[in-house]
């Protein structure tokens, strides 16, 4: 059990900055001995400990903020040593930014820094606070960075599925999708793009989407791969990102198939045949809809369960996964505090 860090004014001089941690020491390496903070933000970034978009523009928003304000809004967050060490675990951008003010003598009181305190934290602790933090917490990183910290999780730090869905709550399956769609995008979207400064993390709905029942397996049906999809994605041949759940209807079709690759999904989503509604289905309300579908599902033969789960890119099996992601997206509205 993690307890609350205890808030305190920490002396900067004090504070050691996370520079060995092995996300991002390969990126601090670039720059040097003594890296400047835009460099430590950027390398941040680059190596999923940092809200997620790290740029340069960024970091100047976060320098101007501090300087405007007279310091910082959010307390860092430290980790106290057995040997009483205090080594910065989020926030290292701004507690180098408060040595860098010390040094060029800026104008202002930069000499101590509002921190929450954590005693003597092993690695899966820290882990557990950044989370917190950034994946369910008031400071949510996007969700590329989150997933390309959940990889890490996962594929460097070996950590099981049950320990990083007890840190941060949510369900296994969206984990294994979160990580799954970052590991498409890292191999094959980087592998098509010309230039590393046209990597846009945006673009990673479009990779969630990828992971959704029937998809891969209608790419491969016909004889289009992971690397066919990550360039219509770059191309914005599949644009909007959401169209993805429609590509295996549109790839069974041959003449939306054709229209999609000249123009793209929206172009051949309109040429998709419309299912045919009888009035009464038409007119009924959407809690009558919701009762008669459960009706019919559980009132499906196995049979019928068998030919779906075998045709996953079928017709009536894509209906249903679009229902689901529907059904997730309007409760997930519904449950929401906004």
């Amino acid at each position: 059990m993690i307890g609350a860090g205890a808030l305190q004014m920490v002396a900067v001089g004090d504070i050691e900055l996370d520079k060995f941690n092995p996300r991002i020491r390969k990126f601090l390496e670039m720059y040097g001995d003594d890296p400047t903070p835009e460099q430590f933000y950027l390398a941040l970034g680059a190596g999923g400990d940092e809200e997620g978009g790290a740029t340069s523009t960024t970091f100047e928003k976060l320098k101007s903020s501090i300087l405007m304000n007279g310091g910082v809004i959010q307390p860092v967050m430290l980790n106290k040593l057995q040997d009483g060490t205090l080594v910065c675990i989020d926030g290292n951008t701004r507690v180098a930014l408060y040595k860098n003010f010390i040094s060029e003598k800026v104008k202002g009181d930069w000499t101590n820094i509002p921190a929450l305190v954590y005693n003597n934290l092993d690695e899966n602790g820290v882990d557990a606070v950044r989370l917190q933090v950034h994946l369910v917490g008031p400071r949510q990183w996007d969700p590329y960075s989150k997933a390309k910290y959940l990889h890490n999780l996962r594929a460097r730090e070996h950590l099981p599925f049950s320990t990083i869905v007890e840190f941060c709550g949510g369900r296994q399956k969206e984990i294994v999708e979160s990580i799954n769609a970052f590991t498409d995008m890292e191999t094959h979207y980087r592998a098509v793009i010309e230039d590393e400064g046209d990597f846009d993390t945006k673009k990673f709905s479009g990779f969630v989407e990828l992971q959704k029942p029937g998809i891969k397996e209608a790419l491969l049906k016909h004889s289009f791969t992971l690397n066919d999809f990550a360039e219509w994605v770059a191309s914005e041949k599949i644009y909007p990102l959401n169209t993805v759940r429609v590509l295996p209807r549109i790839l069974q079709n041959p003449t939306a198939r054709e229209i999609f690759l000249k123009h793209g999904a929206r172009k051949a989503e309109a040429a998709l045949a419309k299912p045919d509604l009888s009035k009464a289905l038409g007119d009924a309300d959407l809690g009558q809809l919701a009762q008669a579908l459960a009706n019919a599902i559980r009132a499906l033969p196995f049979s019928e369960h068998q030919r779906l789960k075998a045709d996953p890119g079928g017709q009536t099996s894509q209906a249903l996964a679009e229902v689901v992601q529907e059904l997730e997206s309007l409760t997930t509205s519904l449950n929401s505090d906004a």
